[in-house]
């Protein structure tokens, strides 16, 4: 019996090394694993459909739901996950010192709807008491002027934002203080620690605490499935489900190893070990049982954004056939 073809669109990241080498293999499925920058990836699938499967922001894949909601289905498979406290930068000059400084601020941002702004505004309203809209949001390239959004919005109007000039970027108008702050996912170039600075320097016990507290690691990508392409084989989302987690186990292993490192993380070991111990063994949890609270959490600051018509469940996300896991 034939193998079904199928695209794969994701970058190349070590928990996909076996998918991307083809020492994975779903089951009934001959994969073409195309590693493409996540930007390409979330464009050429949002815009076209281009792959049959692909890494998407779930911010994105969220917002599809209400706008196209018979393009794609997601599994619960979580390429992408980030601490995002260390991706709020400010301008030294503009008198942010703590987080509710930001109110009534100019704050930047590639696209209102990514995912990495929405958890930041998400955690800034509910635990620093800054409300999504008590600033006014700026949007363009962060390097390169004229970045849009992916897909068009209606935002409630007690939300304000405001396209940036088309000759200018976000990171130069952060260093030159027309705007006060910028939630982004990617550090500017403009970071230099002393005209534009981070709010939390000290992110990273800033992030530990906030797990320890909450227990949640924000999820920003998930994988979808173009919906015609599951309909016909709804086997699919099952077979890729257990390849992703296959994949992922191998990762695991090899971060796991001792006598020699798999990357050129040169305090590799002293760092797996923090992060089992503040997080449990499996520190990057795959499937739906797992991410409830944080699902859950990502669906209200998404709807507090004005960017979800109503407040979704997490079992709304996903393919049926992958909210509940097979156990021998």
């Amino acid at each position: 019996m034939s193998k079904l073809p199928l695209s794969l669109a994701c970058w190349n990241y070590d928990r996909m090394q076996g998918l991307r080498d083809g020492t994975v293999q779903p089951d009934g499925i001959d994969l073409t694993y195309l590693a493409l920058p996540v930007e390409e990836t979330f464009f050429r699938m949002i815009r076209n459909q281009e792959f049959d499967v692909a890494e998407m922001s779930l911010s994105s894949y969220t917002v599809s739901l209400f706008k196209n909601p018979g393009r794609f289905i997601a599994i619960p498979i979580f390429p992408s996950r980030f601490f995002r406290h260390s991706c709020i930068y400010v301008n030294a000059k503009s008198g942010i010192k703590e987080p509710k400084d930001l109110i009534g601020k100019k704050i930047g941002v590639p696209e209102f709807q990514m995912t990495a702004p929405v958890w930041i505004r998400g955690i800034l309203a509910e635990h620093y008491g800054v409300p999504v809209d008590s600033v006014t949001y700026y949007t363009g390239g962060e390097e390169e002027p004229g970045r849009p959004e992916k897909q068009s919005l209606d935002l409630p109007a007690n939300i304000k934002v405001i396209p940036i000039p088309e000759d200018k970027t976000l990171a130069q108008m952060l260093r030159d203080g027309e705007i006060d702050a910028f939630h982004t996912a990617r550090k500017p170039s403009t970071y230099d620690g002393k005209t534009v600075v981070r709010l939390f320097e000290n992110y990273r016990a800033v992030e530990r605490s906030y797990f320890k507290k909450t227990g949640i690691f924000p999820t920003m990508h998930t994988i979808a499935i173009r919906r015609e392409v599951y309909e016909k084989n709804r086997w699919i989302a099952q077979a890729l489900f257990k390849a992703f987690r296959e994949s992922q186990k191998r990762a695991y292993e090899d971060l796991r190893q001792t006598a020699a490192h798999m990357s050129m993380l040169p305090f590799q070991n002293a760092d797996v070990e923090d992060a089992i111990a503040d997080m449990g063994d499996d520190y990057w949890p795959y499937g739906f049982e797992k991410n409830v609270k944080t699902l859950a959490t990502f669906l209200r600051y998404h709807h507090e954004s004005g960017l979800s018509k109503r407040l979704l469940k997490p079992e709304e996300l996903f393919a049926p056939e992958t909210l509940e896991e097979f156990k021998i």
